[in-house]
């Protein structure tokens, strides 16, 4: 068996997955909104920057944090970026989980 044809075999089956799927039509959906489009890039900038400001700092912006926390609570009354957000959730899920089933096999070596 070839480490590269097992590879590209799951790798397959991650596009054919529900999860794939249904954050690929949630993508699709969002990006035929710029105004959505414009809100979740936002929403992702904030989160990214206080990612990075808790990193460097070695703490949390509270007030920063309140803030990303009423955008999203604002973006997930919209349906379309609700389900976005879902999606992408559990996609990441998804991935992360394969991730770990990889990474457990080979911990011996790393």
């Amino acid at each position: 068996m070839n480490v590269y044809d097992t590879a590209n075999r799951l790798a397959n089956e991650i596009k054919q997955s529900e999860e794939y799927v249904n954050f690929k039509t949630a993508k699709q959906a969002i990006n035929l909104n710029q105004e959505y489009k414009i809100k979740i890039a936002e929403f992702e900038k904030a989160r990214y920057e206080e990612q990075i400001n808790s990193i460097q700092n070695g703490k949390s912006d509270s007030d920063k944090m309140v803030e990303i926390q009423n955008l999203y609570t604002e973006l997930i009354e919209i349906p379309e970026i609700k389900k976005y957000f879902d999606a992408e959730f559990k996609f990441n899920i998804l991935l992360g989980d394969v991730n770990k089933i990889i990474s457990e096999a080979v911990k011996d070596v790393i």
